[in-house]
């Protein structure tokens, strides 16, 4: 309660009730709080030992009322018979305070006639002040009056100057009304002719914007006529005046549109049509590029390993050089995508980009699946290259539209076409490869598909896959190869005539020089008679080529060091080919000795020119050839050659005894029971040694050292051989002292032969210890025993391992037994009967019954 006297009192200080409390003679602490009623009013009590009064305020949209009592006496009516209401009215209205709370208190309490009644009571109370007011100032009001009436007359005066002023107003304003009106009327033609105006130019802006766009679309300028649409749209349709062009232009613009996009879908197909068409030529250019270019790399390669050789081996003064590669016009792709770029645009302006996109990405791949399909009409071989171009310029145009056209392509949708390709090229290549049976026709392909391979990876595309299937096919390329090869090499040599080449220096050149074939490093005399038949240049040739084709189809593929490869099926050629070709050719019951014997000596070049090869296949694969004497690299056809040398020595051998035993079958015409003794070499030995004379000659210039001396001690062992087997033969029942001493005469001939090529030869030189005398060992031995004047001294072991240590007992024995030392005349049995025994038939009794006894 303390606090709420305190807030009205704070209330009642303010300037409005501060200069009312003075005027009651009150103060504030004559101000009791009684509280709010109906949350409208606010009571106060205020104490006064003398009088009594009521007081109605409003202060901040709040009724105030305010009762003043007397806390001894309480009544309604003052002294003067005025009550309290009547003094509040009263002080109301005297304040010019509104008395509407107050009427709408009366009416809320539901009493307005006590209102109405106190307001009748003020009305007599202000008359009665009126009256009281007039009579205390009648006189001045006499005289206000008089003041009135001359007002009055001035005021008529004025009135009158007013209404002449009037006239002369209204007659100058008519005009300048009508005047206005006009003005007015001008301003709203000029209005009107201002809208019209600016309506008229909107209406020429857009008719020329139409204009413009008809002779765009007329003229195929497409995108300036989308740009006129796109201007009228955004800028003059929402404010076209006329509602007739309006609508014209609302409903041509749709139809304008339709008809741009037809017109730009036929001009993609057309040039989805042309692109094709020059898909080809654009391959094709592309893909002469990269040929040119590996040329290049290969040029600068070999001129490279070239130098660096000669810098290892100290040879000549090197300069180091930078080649600057002028860049041709010619060599860029000029790709016509302005078509494209303008549909694309155009349609992204329509605001179809997206169908635009499907719509290209859809022809594309139906133009690769037709692309990618192989003619049945033509052989691959003719059209492979048409086909591998087709695709290489596909791929180029497709990268193009991926780099230059924004996003119309997506690095995804190229892979997915990419991918596409590869796998369909890939199965066309291996069915294509597995029908080949041409090993050139397959690698011309692989060529092609390499310089394709070579071609888009320049342009980011995985051709892994594609050269993979080269990779597959290498065994199957190989294969033809071989057989071709087979060929060709079974015809040099079933037309080598087996003879010695006679050459020419030019001739000396691709024949012995190119294949490291010379046996010395000094020029020889010319015309020079090789060692070799025209065999070996020719196999060598077939060899080489057989490289440089097998590396070709090696390299540039997928595997980088394709070395091992090459040395693979070289070793294959040499051994399975080369290697069973000429041993055929040695079985063959037609080869003669000459034959057999140049065979021999071609080997023998055949296998030294096997360094050759494989340094070929190293140069040709990029390897140095310092690399390969450093890991003492080898072919193993090099040992395989070396082993079918060795057994066309045997088989030489062989026909070379064969042929002396052709000879020596003249000896069935021997008569081994003579009388008298031949003073000349028989007829027969006369010819082995002709024989022997041409066999060692031709030897000596074709064959090596130990090849001849291998030939001729084989030939000289052969006749010892062939001497024996016929005296041991069981046709030859007994021969005489005669024919010993004629086989005696035809050994001795034949030894001084022996002993003369031996030496001529230089085989002395090198066997050292031994000669072709010794091979006739046996014979000469045995020749001696015979014509021995002791031959029972065989049995002395001291003179027999000096004299007779090539000799057998039990062949010695069995000719022995067949030795007579004088024929069976006609009574030569019964001269012996008184003859006496000679002491060299003793001895050799003696021998034949020791030998008897010994065995």
């Amino acid at each position: 309660m303390d606090r709420d006297v305190e807030s009205l009192r704070g209330i009642a200080s303010m300037d409005r009730w501060s200069m009312l409390w003075p005027r009651l003679g009150i103060t504030n602490s004559h101000v009791r709080y009684l509280g709010f009623q109906n949350q409208n009013f606010l009571l106060f009590e205020i104490v006064s030992q003398s009088n009594e009064f009521s007081f109605l305020d409003q202060h901040n949209d709040f009724l105030v009322l305010i009762v003043t009592m007397n806390p001894k006496k309480s009544r309604n009516v003052t002294e003067n018979g005025e009550t309290v209401e009547d003094s509040i009215l009263m002080t109301l209205i005297g304040n010019g305070e509104d008395l509407a709370p107050m009427v709408r208190h009366s009416f809320e309490m539901g009493k307005p006639e006590t209102l109405l009644h106190q307001l009748k009571n003020v009305v007599k109370k202000k008359e009665v002040e009126i009256e009281d007011l007039c009579k205390l100032h009648y006189e001045e009001f006499i005289v206000a009056v008089d003041e009135l009436r001359g007002v009055l007359v001035d005021a008529e005066e004025l009135k009158n100057e007013l209404a002449s002023d009037n006239f002369r107003l209204q007659e100058i304003g008519s005009a300048l009304l009508l005047r206005l009106e006009d003005l007015l009327e001008s301003y709203s033609i000029k209005k009107n002719v201002t809208e019209a105006v600016k309506m008229s130019k909107i209406c020429v802006e857009v008719l020329d914007l139409c204009i413009k766009c008809n002779k765009y679309v007329a003229d195929g300028q497409f995108y300036p006529a989308l740009k006129a649409i796109h201007q009228i749209e955004e800028t003059y349709m929402k404010v076209i005046p006329v509602k007739t062009l309006k609508n014209l232009v609302e409903k041509r613009v749709p139809v304008i549109k339709s008809h741009i996009e037809k017109k730009v879908c036929g001009e993609i197909n057309e040039w989805l049509v042309l692109i094709r068409g020059t898909s080809k030529e654009i391959g094709q250019k592309a893909i002469g590029f990269a040929s040119s270019s590996r040329q290049r790399n290969e040029d600068m390669l070999a001129r490279q390993k070239k130098a660096e050789e000669e810098s290892c081996l100290g040879l000549g003064d090197f300069t180091y050089s930078l080649d600057v590669e002028e860049i041709d016009d010619n060599s860029v792709l000029n790709i016509n995508l302005m078509p494209l770029y303008r549909a694309y645009y155009i349609h992204v302006c329509l605001g179809i980009g997206d169908q635009f996109r499907d719509y290209y990405f859809k022809n594309r791949m139906l133009q690769l699946n037709s692309d990618l399909q192989v003619s049945s009409v033509q052989h691959f071989l003719a059209s492979h290259q048409t086909y591998l171009a087709q695709i290489a310029g596909y791929f180029i145009v497709e990268d193009r539209v991926l780099r230059t056209a924004g996003d119309l392509l997506s690095a995804s949708q190229v892979q997915a076409m990419w991918e596409t390709a590869v796998s369909k090229v890939t199965s066309n290549l291996e069915y294509q490869f597995s029908h080949m049976d041409t090993a050139s026709h397959l690698l011309l392909v692989k060529d092609y598909v390499t310089l394709l391979g070579a071609t888009l990876r320049q342009y980011g595309y995985d051709v892994g896959y594609i050269l993979e299937a080269l990779t597959n096919s290498r065994d199957k390329y190989h294969e033809l190869l071989l057989v071709e090869c087979r060929e060709q090499i079974k015809d040099a040599v079933i037309n080598d005539d087996c003879k010695q080449m006679v050459m020419k220096e030019s001739e000396y050149q691709s024949n012995v020089l190119s294949f490291d074939l010379q046996t010395s490093d000094i020029m020889p005399g010319f015309p020079y008679v090789a060692p070799f038949s025209s065999m070996v240049p020719d196999c060598c040739r077939i060899i080489r080529s057989f490289i440089k084709d097998s590396v070709n189809y090696l390299s540039y593929g997928g595997q980088t060091n394709f070395f091992d490869f090459a040395r693979k099926y070289l070793d294959k050629l040499l051994i399975d080919v080369l290697n069973d070709v000429i041993l055929n050719m040695t079985k063959s019951a037609s080869t003669g000795v000459s034959q057999a014997m140049q065979i021999a000596a071609n080997l023998s070049f055949l296998e030294r020119a096997c360094d050759y090869f494989l340094q070929t296949a190293a140069k040709q694969c990029g390897v140095p050839t310092r690399m390969i004497a450093r890991l003492q690299t080898t072919l193993m056809a090099k040992t395989v050659l070396k082993t079918s040398r060795e057994k066309s020595y045997v088989s030489l051998v062989n026909l070379v005894n064969h042929k002396l035993t052709e000879y020596l079958s003249l000896m069935e015409n021997v008569n081994w029971i003579i009388d008298d003794v031949a003073q000349h070499k028989s007829e027969y030995m006369n010819e082995v040694v002709i024989y022997l004379d041409t066999l060692l000659s031709t030897a000596q210039q074709i064959l090596p050292l130990d090849v001849m001396y291998k030939v001729g001690s084989g030939a000289l062992e052969h006749i010892n051989n062939t001497f024996m087997n016929t005296l041991l033969s069981d046709t030859l029942k007994r021969f005489t002292a005669n024919a010993v001493m004629g086989i005696n005469n035809d050994f001795k001939s034949l030894e001084e032969f022996a002993d003369e090529r031996f030496h001529s030869t230089g085989l002395n030189e090198v066997y050292k210890e031994g000669s072709f005398r010794g091979c006739l060992l046996e014979m000469r031995q045995l020749i001696n025993l015979l014509l021995s004047s002791q031959p029972e001294n065989f049995m002395n072991p001291v003179i027999r391992m000096r004299n007779y240590n090539s000799l057998d007992y039990k062949k010695l024995a069995i000719i022995c037994e067949k030795y007579k030392d004088s024929p069976d005349g006609l009574f030569g049995s019964l001269s012996k009967r008184g003859a006496r025994q000679s002491n060299r038939m003793k001895s050799m009794d003696v021998l034949k019954r020791r030998l008897k006894d010994f065995n």
